[in-house]
């Protein structure tokens, strides 16, 4: 494989990393020759699978609630052990929660809930991080199409994710001159547990599907596609952007 497009020389933490979109960039990362850090904080079941079906790689799952600072001591605590000295190349912030309802249904825990781990922990992480980053190093921040766009029963989670993108353009400038790039990666829909959340899942998924040229949704596959050139010296230019993989299903409304 040409070397820029390489990710094998490469160490990366994944937060979020054992279900869904995390794991499928864990996966991705670490059958092409990454050492990956993947955390989680509850679902212990996916942990234990994914750690059985990768442990071939060299991959290191870490449980800590990032939404917590007991929880953000812990995992750098074992990820100081894990690093051993060596810097992290690359940070993956998958980890996300939310209240998926109607507004007036919603209460301040639940704001608090939803922005601790999509928005604070994030800002948390990052100044953590800033000492163990290498030059070069690759940071991206997972985010979703109700970022920009109105979406029913999806306001806090749309705000929290609004709210990461502006954190992302304005430490993408400040962490320059360290030479780490940062980026959003925002995917269309994809089928993942996040769908059964939506008290309209079935009939939010057609309207997606009627309006996505093809018809087409996204794969976890064609998203940790783009979350491995973007770790990628490839991707060296790329920095300060929202990157949009969705088959064009912004483009029609």
């Amino acid at each position: 494989m040409n070397q820029l497009f390489s990710v094998s020389d490469k160490t990366i933490l994944v937060t979020g990393g054992t279900r869904g979109i995390g794991l499928a960039i864990t996966r991705a990362l670490a059958n092409n020759g990454a050492t990956v850090i993947a955390n989680y904080a509850r679902d212990q079941k996916s942990a234990a699978a994914a750690q059985a079906e990768l442990s071939d790689q060299r991959v290191s799952i870490i449980r800590a609630d990032l939404s917590r600072e007991k929880g953000m001591d812990k995992l750098f605590a074992a990820m100081d052990k894990i690093l051993d000295g060596k810097e992290l190349d690359g940070i993956i912030h998958c980890a996300a929660t939310g209240i998926h309802a109607p507004f007036d249904q919603l209460q301040l825990k639940h704001w608090d809930w939803t922005m601790n781990l999509n928005v604070r922990a994030f800002f948390d992480l990052m100044a953590r991080s800033k000492s163990k980053l290498a030059q070069g190093a690759s940071v991206i921040a997972l985010s979703s199409e109700g970022a920009g766009k109105g979406i029913p029963n999806y306001s806090l989670v749309g705000a929290s994710k609004g709210a990461l993108e502006s954190l992302c353009r304005h430490l993408a400038i400040e962490l320059s001159d360290s030479n780490v790039r940062i980026n959003v990666l925002s995917p269309g829909s994809v089928l993942t547990d996040a769908w059964n959340a939506f008290p309209d899942k079935d009939e939010r998924l057609q309207i997606v599907l009627d309006k996505i040229p093809g018809g087409r949704l996204t794969s976890l596959e064609e998203v940790s596609a783009a979350a491995l050139f973007l770790c990628a010296d490839a991707s060296s230019a790329i920095n300060g952007q929202v990157i949009v993989v969705d088959h064009g299903e912004r483009i029609s409304g």
